[in-house]
């Protein structure tokens, strides 16, 4: 991987984590909701560096 698709991914995985926090401190299950929270971020993050590698973004 490149660096800038390296950022990519890092950006979406600390959006996640942050998601992840939030509602972990909501229904109060930190642990569920920040490994959900980063799963889903790292697959939003790889998800934009593929399209952005295949130009369709």
């Amino acid at each position: 991987m490149e660096r800038k698709e390296d950022k990519i991914i890092v950006q979406f995985t600390s959006y996640g984590l942050m998601a992840g926090v939030v509602f972990g401190m909501l229904n109060d299950n930190f642990g569920l909701w920040i490994a959900i929270g980063v799963a889903i971020g790292a697959g939003l993050g790889f998800v934009k560096m593929e399209k952005r590698k295949d130009g369709l973004e």
